[in-house]
């Protein structure tokens, strides 16, 4: 981890923590969560040319499981891999698990360059997959993961099985309502603990009513600068060039999208591309509906790889009856 004088030395575009006390301080809030989710079966830490990225592996005991395509997680602005604790048991319950923390937000990630230009961010994630030695995933992001996933799919799809987001960015310009959002949500977090229930279900921000999960939120504010501009959306030239497999969640009371228009606009650009709302939910639904949503991912998962293996088997037949 850079002391100071490195941080001071660092570009004005890479995040940094506010000092080593408040680091630390984050990252036991951060495994307050991990103790939430799936048993950690090992850390790595992936070298790239924008900085090392940590990552943490989960993973079936049962050898099938182990064999099948690994999922890997990104998540979303101002957080970290400890996020997905609703969700890694489900998931790494039938597949291996990576879950990714991303450089420039806080996490165990050190960032040497920025990587918000999407082209720096498709290699940043290229590289980052390589050196996990997986040339094959199922790719999920949400938030700022769904763009980093997005971005991906249209500009490096080669090691992508599927791709799932999840309340994503990429889809649309970031308006005042999301920001006012995040903002009310913060200040939320102080009010008295006998409030805290009713303004979450106002907010859709189960943050304010998990104890772990409000204190890794209000830490890594105080803990992390995050110093990169939000991602421009793809247009729908680019949105066309995807031939990924893709399923797109949404949370009814989305104040990031408009989940109607999305949910029309996604299919209609990207072919044979799925999309769903999810009711009673806003930016957060793989949190606050996690059994419904993980059932859904790994509908989706399997159905993708079914769907290939048909494909893959009628290719072959063909070859063969050719010769």
């Amino acid at each position: 981890m850079p002391d100071a004088t490195t941080r001071d030395r660092a570009p004005a575009d890479v995040g940094r923590y506010v000092n080593d006390a408040l680091r630390d301080r984050y990252f036991a809030a951060c495994d307050a969560l991990y103790a939430m989710g799936a048993p950690i079966r090992a850390e790595l830490d992936v070298e790239t040319r924008f900085g090392t990225t940590h990552v943490y592996r989960y993973g079936p005991t049962d050898p099938v499981a182990a064999s099948r395509t690994p999922v890997v997680l990104v998540h979303g602005a101002g957080s970290c891999s400890a996020m997905w604790y609703p969700n890694t048991a489900a998931f790494s319950a039938e597949r291996p698990v990576y879950a990714i923390d991303t450089p420039g937000d806080p996490g165990r990630s050190v960032q040497r360059e920025a990587i918000h230009r999407p082209e720096r961010a498709a290699q940043w994630l290229d590289e980052t997959l390589s050196g996990l030695g997986l040339d094959r995933v199922h790719l999920m992001g949400s938030s700022y993961g769904g763009w980093l996933a997005l971005n991906q799919a249209h500009r490096g799809p080669g090691r992508l099985a599927s791709v799932t987001l999840l309340e994503p960015g990429g889809l649309e310009k970031v308006g005042l309502r999301f920001f006012v959002w995040i903002f009310a949500g913060l200040f939320a977090t102080s009010a008295p603990k006998a409030l805290r229930p009713r303004l979450a279900a106002w907010l859709d921000q189960p943050v304010i009513v998990v104890p772990e999960l409000r204190a890794m939120i209000r830490t890594g504010v105080r803990a992390y600068r995050v110093r990169r501009p939000a991602p421009l959306p793809l247009t729908d030239d680019e949105l066309r060039t995807i031939r990924t497999p893709l399923y797109l969640v949404l949370g009814k009371r989305s104040l990031l999208v408009h989940p109607r228009r999305q949910v029309e606009r996604v299919p209609r650009l990207v072919p044979g591309a799925a999309a769903e709302i999810i009711g009673h939910t806003g930016h957060g639904p793989q949190i606050d509906h996690a059994a419904d949503v993980n059932a859904r991912v790994l509908k989706f998962l399997t159905e993708t790889e079914t769907a290939t293996e048909t494909a893959t088997e009628a290719d072959t037949d063909t070859d063969t009856a050719l010769d």
